[in-house]
């Protein structure tokens, strides 16, 4: 669909991350966008439903006939991705059009628009896309993988401190922070393992890890570049499963608070990827996830990630 013919109707754009979701409700007519923002989705329950309820509670009892709704949604196993049944469960909204993928997809849009290279997607969780002749996804893996992300710093990051704490590793600052963060250090498995919210509870302990590493705590600044390698491993992975060549003049960028605000990882992050793969840039993203999800609606036909995104309706 041409800018022009999307301009024409109302569109529902959707960011759905594990930490929160964000959307971008345009109706035609120039007028400002509503950006709302809700909780995000769990991956351990069916996605579609709880992305069809975050369209609903965002637009508050408001129809808007013949809108389009893309998202991208973390957690989107190619089986869940039904986007049928999303449409099914946004008629109500006046939903007439759904595009749907993962949100690795809406990152690299966002971040790289069409040009031709990867992103790393790293929050909670992480994800890496090359897309060139071909498309490569790496990573991604959750509780199996998800390597360099928030989740797998926050860990190392306990787990740093629990070394310290037993005598099985060198001292470090993360054992107080942890203790300050978690509670008594005898008793943080049982209270972490019984918590809803483990993930993004053990996630959110790497701003902490982040810090001690900028104050000088070693062990915290070895989890820090660790990180940088993890994703600068999966880049590589995804450049090559993608189709780059050496000397190719691809691009690579980013989404995620991890290399958003991690000035540390994010700077030993671009030294790793353009010292391994002649002809790389990185570069900040073009835009954010919601301009991602958008230009879901608006790819053009041919373009091999296009083959990553399902549609319904007309």
């Amino acid at each position: 669909m041409s800018e022009t013919g999307a301009a024409a109707r109302p569109r529902i754009a959707i960011d759905c991350g594990q930490t929160g979701a964000r959307v971008r409700i345009t109706e035609p007519g120039g007028a400002e966008p509503t950006v709302v923002e809700l909780a995000g989705v769990r991956t351990d329950h069916p996605v579609v439903p709880q992305v069809a309820e975050i369209a609903e509670h965002a637009l508050n009892g408001v129809t808007l006939p013949g809108s389009e709704l893309a998202a991208g949604v973390s957690g989107l196993t190619p089986g869940a991705t039904r986007p049928d049944e999303l449409l099914v469960a946004c008629a109500a909204l006046g939903v007439s059009r759904v595009a749907l993928a993962h949100d690795s997809v809406t990152s690299f849009l966002a971040a790289n628009r069409l040009e031709p290279g990867a992103v790393v997607a790293a929050g909670t969780g992480v994800v890496t896309l090359g897309v060139g002749s071909a498309t490569a996804k790496v990573d991604g893996w959750g509780m199996f993988g998800d390597a360099g992300s928030g989740y797998w710093i926050g860990r190392a990051g306990v787990d740093a401190a629990l070394r310290a704490f037993d005598g099985r590793g060198p001292a470090t600052t993360l054992t107080g922070l942890a203790q300050a963060e978690f509670g008594p250090l005898p008793e943080i498995y049982m209270v972490v393992q019984g918590d809803p919210l483990r993930v993004r509870r053990t996630a959110g302990f790497a701003r902490v890890v982040a810090s001690a590493a900028d104050a000088g705590d070693a062990e915290a600044g070895r989890i820090i570049d660790a990180a940088a390698a993890e994703l600068a491993v999966s880049v590589g992975a995804a450049l090559r499963g993608a189709g780059w060549q050496p000397g190719g003049a691809w691009r690579v960028s980013w989404m995620g608070k991890v290399l958003t605000t991690n000035p540390r990882l994010q700077t030993r992050f671009r030294e790793l990827v353009t010292a391994a793969h002649p002809g790389v840039t990185t570069g900040d993203p073009y835009g954010i996830p919601l301009d991602g999800a958008s230009l879901l609606l608006d790819l053009p036909d041919g373009h091999p990630i296009a083959r990553l995104v399902a549609y319904a309706g007309r």
